[in-house]
């Protein structure tokens, strides 16, 4: 089977949607399935990745995204569609690309939308308060499905706005790589380079830096920790429009601040080895880096207004209000339990999430065989009356 997934916003410094699309892109290969990947880019160019075909369509910047493209030349992805034969298509914007499913549909091809954020969340973050962002993404929410045979949500709160007007969701967690981040990775040297002389807790956030990830919870945190008494620094890995805020704030508090880190088993050691790691995004869908985190066997500390409160349970950290005061408390709980135990718990919980089960539920939801590739002939429309939750 052929299998295109097509996404705006993904880039060098992507975190989450890269690392989801390549993995899927790999699953679905390694299951017998040809995989077409077509993202923005300054050009246009097709490259072959381990995770299958790769199509660059020269995009605009997006102002203000801190580099992000999207795409505009539909005709172009739908040229490179057809050039494809895809037969199974996956679309993972809310912008540009919504069109595509209309294109599908009228060639009968089974199509899925990613939810992979919330709109209500991203208008309150960038409109303000006086924005009718439920009344707006409601609207929008609505005009998506009926361009898609199923929509895929990760999480409960991923999937809320949908059924809150009555559209059914598919539930597709996502996974981590257990292999690439797993506790043996803690460097008691690395760590050590990182805090100074007076500092004894080392916290981390990886996180992008932007209005609707709320990176200044994870520093207001620490302020508020270092005012308890906590000799804490915060390590912040990560990039976006609010990078150059972060480092003015960097000289007036024990923070470091990496930017992107690009290297997997730099970012692997760095989540290992720190004693708290802090997911403050209040609207977080699934938050791939704290579950990074939980893999690397660090505790999370969460916002509780998000998906990672549905991840993030018992020992494995705590899910807090998403002020600096509720935060800087689940912190100092749970630096107060046992460390052995916490990152157990953490390593444990991270292994309910492998890529395998993303995949295969994915190729299970599209109708195929999870090692043949071959068609099960099963129904691409949705069940009415159930947000499903679908786990081989």
């Amino acid at each position: 089977m052929r299998i295109a997934q097509v996404a705006n916003f993904y880039g060098p410094l992507s975190g989450g949607l890269r690392t989801a699309m390549h993995r899927l892109g790999i699953g679905y290969r390694e299951a017998g399935h040809d995989s077409l990947l077509i993202v923005p880019g300054p050009s246009t160019q097709v490259s072959e990745e381990p995770w299958g075909t790769v199509v660059t369509i020269a995009s605009p910047r997006l102002p203000r995204s801190g580099g992000y493209r999207v795409i505009t030349d539909i005709d172009a992805v739908v040229t490179h569609l057809q050039a494809f034969g895809t037969q199974r298509l996956e679309v993972s914007d809310r912008v540009t690309l919504r069109s595509l499913g209309w294109w599908a549909r009228a060639r009968g091809i089974p199509s899925v939308f990613w939810a992979h954020e919330r709109v209500d969340g991203v208008l309150r973050a960038h409109g303000g308060r006086f924005l009718p962002a439920r009344r707006l993404a409601d609207h929008w929410n609505a005009a998506t499905a009926r361009r898609f045979d199923r929509i895929v949500a990760t999480t409960a709160f991923a999937a809320e706005e949908f059924s809150r007007i009555g559209v059914d969701t598919d539930r597709v967690p996502l996974g981590v790589d257990l292999q690439s981040f797993r506790p043996d990775r803690r460097d008691l040297d690395a760590r050590a380079q990182l805090l100074e002389p007076n500092q004894d807790v080392l916290l981390v956030s990886c996180t992008r830096l932007s209005r609707e990830k709320r990176p200044d919870l994870a520093w207001e945190t620490l302020r508020e920790l270092r005012r308890r008494g906590v000799r804490a620094r915060l390590v912040l890995a990560g990039s976006g429009p609010m990078l150059d805020e972060a480092r003015a704030v960097a000289r007036h508090l024990p923070m470091t601040v990496l930017g992107h880190v690009s290297d997997r088993d730099d970012l692997a050691t760095l989540l290992a080895s720190a004693d708290v790691a802090i997911a403050p995004g209040p609207i977080e869908t699934f938050g791939l880096a704290a579950l990074e985190a939980l893999a690397s066997g660090t505790p999370v500390v969460a916002s509780r207004t998000s998906a990672l409160r549905e991840i993030v349970r018992g020992a494995a950290g705590h899910a807090a209000a998403p002020t600096p005061r509720a935060l800087a408390e689940a912190v100092r709980a749970v630096l107060g339990r046992p460390q052995d135990g916490c990152r157990r718990a953490a390593r444990n919980r991270a292994e309910e999430f492998p890529w395998s089960r993303t995949v295969d539920t994915m190729l299970a939801l599209h109708g195929l065989d999870t090692r043949s590739g071959l068609d099960r002939e099963r129904g691409s429309g949705r069940e009415q009356g159930s947000d499903r939750e679908l786990v081989p």
